[in-house]
């Protein structure tokens, strides 16, 4: 009877005993009702568990908790229903809730809601099986590829412990037999490809063991990932054991992305644990019978689709939804990339590695259940809001692969289902990232709707202009996994995962995340184009990424406008280096520090005006007897001086001479109408105007303001019995040194006044 089914398992290596050896039941540990269980199979799963969670008060909900064994009762059903309506948009009531208790039962009735669908079950076969649409895809890119690795899909597992290699062989060729897409060709016929189902291969072409070594170890697993297939002679599985002792392997497990996915490495390795185990004690794997093979989904799949051509077809139906949803995307994002785009697509990548930090993991999980969303889409606006920050625009639309098993019957199947969807990112607006997330969140429930379509057709509906070497529709993957710790029981033994490089890329930027719910931790494979970018780009786009989710996480509300997006060192460079601008100066005006050039060369050049030069010591003295001059007329600190003289000679030695009497000079344009100037002198009151006979006419009537003509045979005549020593003065640094006016477009123009100290700063930054 179910009331006498367990709600939760607690596995213990032995039972807990008192000094007695009876029971020590004070010794057993609490069973966690939310502790078992798989993962959510998709988003809509995600999310019904999200909401069991927050309406039940608990950390966490799996897709077969069953809601009142975990505590519910008539009223939070009431609000669960109420939230679920809101989230997903559906029309479930409590009496679905009463009849299906679990997000995954909750989940099947939702997309029932839509029309009916065609029953997945075995058929026939005909005599020449199609590729699906999947694998038709697959097939015109590895002809495309020159490595052959660029689609494989390895796992490595370091096995401590003995390991029967006949076991492992007939485990290999028992699954083998179970999933026929394990032992699938591809032949062309008449310019046409089809499936060639074959017998289970032998334990020879498929498991091979190699000598290896803890020296060696990382080029033998390396050559073991990058096996090329040849997909018209040989089955699409390659199994290596690399010997490193006799107690200590790695197995490393390859698929061609033909005949399998990521999601496909659980059922995998389930069944080869199963299949290993049984027959190491001498005996066949005892499973339950798969209820239909990949050729049966292929075939199903075309029944789903429909004919193309019928506008009531799911094909027809979901082909209008995506036309409308990208209509009018960008057709390129512009990336930061180092290198010129190449006009064919090359595959050579790299990989950098990174992990979310576990508190930073715990706000991303709290933002999505209080928006009601998933990890997912909370890393996807993560990357979008990166992508933004770094000039990518405010429409991103982004790629993004589907596990594709739409019906239970899958679940348990080694095949090539995954498809991609193209979401798109909505950034307009400067949003907070909250609300980011709720764009977010409609986008993809709704994409996530329409995913049947195959990603091939997608393109050929929406039709996106074609550039060699660019991929269409999008250039930015992001991939999520949910990693439930399979591959470290592979076999029944001590096993963990070993690191690889493929040292190929699909794509140009692809953001890979592996979430460990238990370890409170996401993995970051960050897979980018080599032609493209260089390593360091590639490892700050990582570092740029964990800011963003840091921020977000410690933050939601933050509009995404405020997130910081710089690197550590960019940060220290620009608080640091580029900000330490103080430096010493000297206690000197720039008219000191030309008489110090003028002693140290006297007879070099300074200037030159059409056929008549100077050197530094006729320019100083001429300063000398200026400043002099400029002084007897009232020049000193805290006083004018406006100049009004033709571009010459005269007008750079009155300029210095100014200075040097410790005044600040007024210039006064030449060309500006009278009237400015005379605002101009009025507004600073110099105590002397100097011009000569060529701009006097230009100059305006200054009521109490002295003018000297410096071309004047009396000025001509004082100047010459001034002597051209220095005046001795010592200016302070904080004294202006010039009177300059704003345009005066909003008004009257303005005097700024500079300082000495801003002058010499200025003239020892130019020099």
């Amino acid at each position: 009877p179910e009331y006498m089914v367990p709600s939760a398992f607690v596995v213990l290596p032995e039972l807990p005993l008192t000094v007695n050896g009876k029971l020590d039941r004070k010794a057993l540990p609490a069973p966690d009702a939310t502790a078992a269980g798989r993962a959510p199979r998709d988003a809509r799963e995600e999310i019904l568990c999200g909401a069991f969670a927050e309406v039940l008060g608990l950390a966490e909900v799996g897709p077969e908790d069953h809601f009142f064994d975990l505590g519910g009762h008539s009223l939070l059903a009431t609000r669960l229903v109420g939230r679920i309506r809101t989230l997903l948009g559906s029309r479930l009531t409590v009496r679905d809730l009463f009849e299906a208790p679990t997000p995954a039962g909750l989940a099947h009735r939702a997309a029932a809601e839509g029309e009916p669908r065609p029953a997945l079950a075995r058929r026939e076969r005909p005599a020449g099986l199609p590729l699906s649409h999947a694998q038709r895809r697959m097939w015109f890119l590895q002809n495309l590829d020159d490595s052959g690795a660029t689609y494989n899909v390895p796992l490595v597992v370091r096995v401590a412990g003995e390991l029967d290699l006949a076991a492992l062989r007939a485990a290999v060729r028992s699954v083998t037999e179970r999933h026929e897409s394990l032992r699938t060709v591809f032949t062309e016929r008449d310019g046409a490809v089809f499936q060639q189902i074959l017998d289970a291969p032998g334990a020879a072409g498929t498991v091979h063991v190699v000598a290896s070594g803890e020296h060696r170890l990382a080029a033998d697993v390396e050559e073991a990932v990058r096996y090329g297939f040849d997909l018209s002679a040989e089955a699409p599985l390659r199994v290596t054991v690399l010997e490193i002792a006799p107690q200590d392997h790695a197995v490393v497990l390859l698929f061609h992305h033909i005949a399998g996915d990521e999601w496909s490495m659980l059922p995998f390795i389930e069944d080869l644990t199963t299949a290993y185990t049984a027959h190491a004690a001498g005996a066949a794997p005892a499973w339950t019978p798969l209820p239909v093979q990949y050729a049966d989904y292929t075939l199903w799949q075309q029944e789903l689709l429909g004919a193309a051509d019928d506008p009531g077809s799911l094909h027809a139906r979901q082909v209008r939804y995506w036309r409308e949803a990208l209509a009018g995307l960008p057709e390129e994002l512009p990336l930061p990339v180092d290198h010129p785009r190449l006009p064919v697509a090359g595959h050579r990548g790299d990989t950098v590695h990174a992990q979310v930090p576990p508190a930073v993991y715990r706000g991303l999980r709290e933002a999505a259940r209080a928006t009601g969303s998933t990890t997912f889409m909370v890393l996807q606006a993560a990357v979008a809001t990166l992508l933004h920050r770094l000039g990518a625009g405010t429409d991103i639309a982004l790629g993004a692969p589907v596990a594709g098993r739409s019906d239970a019957a899958l679940d348990g199947l080694v095949g090539f289902f995954v498809n991609t969807l193209v979401l798109r990112n909505d950034l307009s607006g400067d949003p907070t990232f909250t609300e980011l997330l709720t764009r977010t969140r409609d986008t993809d429930l709704a994409a996530f709707a329409h995913q049947d379509l195959p990603f091939d057709r997608l393109v050929g509906a929406v039709n996106p202009p074609r550039v060699p070497g660019r991929h269409p529709l999008f250039q930015v993957m992001l991939g999520y996994q949910h990693n439930d710790g399979q591959a470290g029981r592979l076999l029944g033994l001590e096993s963990r995962i070993l690191p690889f490089e493929l040292g190929a890329a699909k794509f140009e930027l692809d953001f890979n995340f592996e979430e460990t719910p238990s370890a409170e931790e996401i993995d970051i494979a960050f897979e980018y184009a080599a032609d493209l970018y260089d390593r360091s780009t590639a490892e700050a786009l990582v570092e740029r990424l964990l800011a963003v989710l840091e921020q977000v996480a410690a933050d939601p509300r933050r509009r995404i406008g405020t997130l910081d997006v710089l690197t550590v060192r960019e940060r220290g460079s620009v608080l640091g280096e580029w900000a330490a601008t103080s430096r010493e100066l000297p206690r000197a005006s720039v008219a000191d520090l030309l008489a110090e050039r003028a002693a140290s060369v006297p007879d070099e050049t300074a200037l030159v005006f059409g056929a008549v030069s100077w050197t530094y010591a006729e320019l100083d003295a001429r300063v000398n007897r200026l400043a002099r001059l400029f002084v007897a007329r009232g020049a000193g600190p805290e006083r004018v001086v406006a100049l009004g003289l033709p571009r010459s000679l005269e007008m750079v030695a009155a300029l210095f001479a100014v200075l040097r009497s410790g005044a600040a000079y007024l210039p006064l344009e030449l060309d500006y109408p009278v009237d400015r100037l005379a605002f101009m002198v009025a507004d600073t009151a110099p105590v002397c105007l100097v011009t000569d006979s060529t701009a006097e006419a230009r100059m305006p009537d200054a009521p109490g303001v002295a003018r000297l003509l410096l071309d004047s045979p009396e000025v001509a005549a004082e100047l010459a019995a001034l002597p051209p020593t220095p005046l001795g003065l010592t200016v302070d640094q904080d004294a202006p040194a010039y009177v300059i006016f704003t345009s005066g477009s909003t008004g009257r123009p303005k005097g700024v006044v500079t300082p000495y100290r801003g002058l010499t700063n200025m003239q020892l930054n130019h020099r």
